[in-house]
């Protein structure tokens, strides 16, 4: 077992686990490290499986963004999960600690977004723009200390770079987000965390909640141990 893996979840169908900063859930190149090669050689040997191991990818973070990552241990499994994620069944809920003061405190944002392959950025533009994407989010603010606020963000669609383009675009780029305008440091990363997932189980259809605490990197914000506690009650 690799000791650095940290796992949330597991049983016959289902991993999930906490990305660490840095870590790119997959699609690297060749010798370069990547979240789903760790989870397969934990599977690996644990489980002391021969030859290849599968694991499907049915949740994926931003390299710079943290934790729950899902993956499916069957085909089954995987299949029958990317149904809920394309039919938008499962929950979705994020922290942000953004800079400036969001006003108003809560709302819905329906943007329209579309990829710069050149930038490797994510823009918005206009309805009707040749390849755009709609993305939709909805997010409320938990708490502010200083000129920071902390968010709570469901999003409603799951576009790349969705949650720190709509952010940005309003003046609010997320703590160490320099692609996307932030001029200010995070320890790790970006202040951006994937903080639960709720979804029916893909075989026995109970309805299962994964979570993960909050990393280290938000220790600075003196609100850090008060925020989880919000998120529940709001």
């Amino acid at each position: 077992m690799n000791p650095s893996l940290e796992i949330l979840y597991e049983d016959n169908h289902l991993l999930a686990v906490a990305k660490p900063a840095g870590l790119p859930t997959m699609g690297v190149s060749a010798g370069r490290p990547s979240l789903i090669n760790v989870a397969k050689a934990y599977i690996k040997g644990k489980y002391h499986k021969p030859g290849n191991v599968y694991l499907g990818v049915v949740s994926r973070l931003d390299a710079p963004v943290t934790g729950v990552v899902l993956f499916a241990r069957t085909s089954k499994a995987a299949r029958r999960l990317t149904e809920q994620f394309r039919t938008r069944a499962v929950t979705k809920r994020y922290l942000a600690a953004v800079e400036g003061i969001l006003r108003p405190r809560s709302g819905r944002w329906v943007d329209w977004v579309v990829r710069d392959q050149r930038s490797h950025r994510v823009k918005i533009v206009a309805p009707g723009y040749t390849g755009a994407k709609q993305a939709v989010l909805e997010l409320k603010r938990l708490a502010v200390r200083g000129r920071t606020s902390v968010l709570r963000i469901v999003p409603e669609t799951g576009r790349k770079h969705q949650i720190r383009i709509q952010l940005a675009s309003r003046g609010h780029p997320i703590l160490g987000d320099r692609q996307y305008g932030s001029s200010r440091s995070f320890p790790a990363g970006i202040a951006l965390h994937a903080w639960q997932l709720v979804l029916d189980h893909p075989v026995r259809g109970e309805t299962v909640r994964l979570q993960a605490p909050l990393p280290p990197s938000w220790n600075g914000l003196a609100i850090a141990r008060t925020i989880a506690a919000r998120a529940d009650r709001h």
